[in-house]
């Protein structure tokens, strides 16, 4: 599992060692981390070290230090080197020891930022090393117009020292230019805002080095699921299970404008190993049902006469069946794990329970958190994704999943989870009733023996958010094996899903 950390958590934990005189040993276990992490880049895509050419573009802080302490390091490997310094001072013993290895020092001014982005534009390798984890804001001035210049025209591998300046450390947020790092290497631990959006937009390939504080470092801000986690985590059925201990989804989705999304949630949700899928409502969608998924049983029943252990609700319902809008009610407050996606989340409760979990995307986010009184449009949740769905938890004490680039949940006990396994492919229609199915069958399998999340350092009572990180996690997996690399449709993703579930089932945890 990973786990990632605010910039203040970072700090305090570095705090014991700097108040004793180590901070000139910290900065060069990051420094050279960093300079190793360039070359085994470099290395990856053919270049040879020697005579190629690094350009680091410094600040005046630690940051700063940290990046040119790392080109003195690549100077010493045979690299042709150049500081860019972002104003008249820098790091002084970073700028020593990057003048004794023989780099060559240049300072930014507002009338040579064009021809500074150039001439960094044209080295092999371009460190990012303006502003550190504890910048307030974007760059400004000459700054911001080196990178802007940079970021439009061609360069080389770019590195990102511990985050991409101008990226929040806590939330992802990035004020002004940033220019996309194809690698980040980041001290100590993973910052949070590197795994949400729009961070993770600019962050390209996270690598963490170990500096020495990682005993010190608390309950993470935000943590990711890996392979191992699922093996350990998804549900095997015992060597006499049947049908009903395996789990009952019931399920009250679609409409006549929309039947393909009840289709493709119950698709989602036998393919995620439910023992029994139940399907509740119009006559219409059930008939369609019955054809494309023979394995569900259709009904016309009530909420209270459909036994199950877990409900979806809400995959494309447009809200005109009064009826059917009263199963989502219904189910809602039956006290059961709910999934409750698209159309139900309208009619959700403003308060509703840790084990109901929301699926809105970006813009049903925004309509959710505008009905509880907070005054947020579609593209301020997606400047600030991770802000947004810890906000969304709070105010409705249910657990939220943000589907996105990268997926966020957040539990209402402020346990937190980014996935970030898929390709842009899966953006097509229909991806997120499968998601919603898969994350519904997972629900219905939970069972009373909650002893593996407790195993893996999960809290039994956040289980429901790392329920639908496993689910969001699948779903991505899923999606990048049926896309191979090309345009893929929904039902794709639940044909891929099981030979994934049985790949990483088979991982040791």
């Amino acid at each position: 599992m990973i786990s990632a950390y605010t910039g203040t958590q970072i700090r305090e934990a570095e705090k014991p060692l700097l108040d004793s005189g180590m901070g000139a040993v910290l900065m060069q276990r990051a420094a050279r981390g960093m300079a190793g992490a360039a070359i085994a880049e470099l290395r990856s895509r053919g270049h040879r070290l020697y005579g190629s050419s690094v350009a680091v573009l410094a600040g005046k802080g630690n940051n700063g230090g940290d990046g040119l302490f790392a080109a003195a390091h690549l100077a010493g490997r045979g690299m042709r080197t150049t500081a860019v310094l972002a104003s008249d001072t820098a790091h002084p013993d970073g700028l020593a020891a990057f003048r004794r290895a023989g780099g060559r020092v240049v300072t930014l001014t507002d009338a040579n930022a064009g021809e500074l982005a150039a001439l960094a534009g044209r080295a092999d390798v371009v460190i990012d090393a303006l502003l550190g984890t504890g910048a307030q804001g974007g760059l400004r001035g000459a700054s911001a117009d080196l990178v802007s210049r940079l970021a439009a025209g061609s360069h080389g591998l770019v590195v990102a020292c511990d985050v991409p300046s101008g990226v929040d450390a806590d939330t992802g947020e990035a004020g002004g230019p940033v220019l996309p790092a194809d690698v980040t290497v980041t001290f100590g631990g993973a910052k949070a805002g590197l795994l949400a959006d729009p961070g993770a937009d600019f962050a390209g390939r996270v690598v963490v080095v170990p500096i020495g504080i990682e005993d010190a470092l608390p309950w993470p801000a935000l943590r990711r699921l890996e392979a191992a986690d699922l093996a350990a985590l998804l549900p095997r059925p015992a060597r006499r299970a049947h049908k009903y201990s395996r789990g009952v989804l019931g399920v009250v989705a679609g409409s006549p404008a929309y039947p393909g999304a009840a289709v493709l949630a119950c698709r989602g949700a036998l393919a995620a190993g439910v023992g029994m899928v139940r399907y509740v409502g119009p006559p219409e969608v059930a008939d369609l049902i019955r054809h494309s998924c023979p394995e569900v049983v259709c009904s016309t029943g009530t909420v209270a006469e459909t036994h199950v252990q877990a409900w979806l609700v809400g995959a494309g319902m447009d809200g005109s069946d009064e009826d059917e809008m009263q199963r989502v009610r219904d189910a809602v407050d039956s006290g059961l794990p709910t999934v409750a996606d698209a159309g139900a989340l309208p009619v959700m409760p403003d308060v509703l329970a840790p084990q109901v979990v929301l699926t809105p995307h970006a813009g049903e986010l925004a309509t959710l958190l505008q009905r509880l009184g907070a005054d947020l449009d579609r593209g301020a949740v997606e400047a600030s994704t991770l802000a947004a769905v810890r906000r969304a938890a709070g105010l409705t004490e249910a657990t939220v999943l943000l589907k996105g680039a990268s997926t966020l949940v957040a539990s209402p006990y402020q346990d937190f989870y980014s996935q970030s396994e898929g390709t842009p492919w899966l953006a097509t229609a229909g991806s997120g009733d499968v998601l919603a199915g898969i994350i519904g069958a997972l629900l219905a399998q939970v069972g009373p023996d909650v002893g593996r999340f407790r195993e893996r350092g999960i809290d039994p009572d956040e289980r429901w958010a790392a329920i639908a990180a496993m689910g969001a996690s699948l779903h991505g997996h899923a999606g990048a094996a049926a896309a191979a690399g090309g345009p893929l449709t929904a039902g794709r993703i639940s044909d891929a899903l099981p030979e994934v579930w049985g790949k990483v089932s088979t991982l040791s945890n």
